[in-house]
């Protein structure tokens, strides 16, 4: 059987991306080097087999064109978690997404971490 096991993406500063993720359920689950010199940081979401990669390199500058990709957390409470990640100081969008959630239908938002990745956040 064949099994995903991780995504990379890079980051100028793995410290502060790794503090992001964490802010977002995110566990520092370990750290190493590769053998081209970059800095890695494997992050879990418990109960979770997927691994989100951190790259660091130093002669590397990271940037995320708008768009490009996302990730997705899927959520038991949308805004619950919401207000917890706003009060880590993370800005959700879109504005006003409190009052767009008073509805029945699919629950929606969006964070961005500090590379410019999306991260999408939905009602599971």
């Amino acid at each position: 059987m064949i099994k995903f096991l991780h995504t990379r993406i890079r980051v100028a500063d793995i410290e502060r991306s790794v503090a992001f993720y964490q802010k977002l359920g995110y566990l520092d689950a370990r750290r190493q080097d590769s053998p081209q010199g970059n800095r890695l940081a494997f992050l879990e979401l418990p109960g979770n087999d997927v691994f989100l990669e951190l790259c660091h390199s130093p002669d590397y500058t990271a940037t995320c064109p708008e768009d490009l990709m996302h990730t997705c957390l899927g959520v038991p409470d949308i805004i619950a978690y919401c207000d917890g990640v706003e009060k880590a100081g993370i800005a959700i969008w879109p504005d006003g997404w409190r009052e767009k959630f008073a509805g029945d239908g699919r629950k929606m938002a969006f964070v961005t971490d500090p590379d410019g990745y999306e991260v999408e956040i939905l009602e599971r």
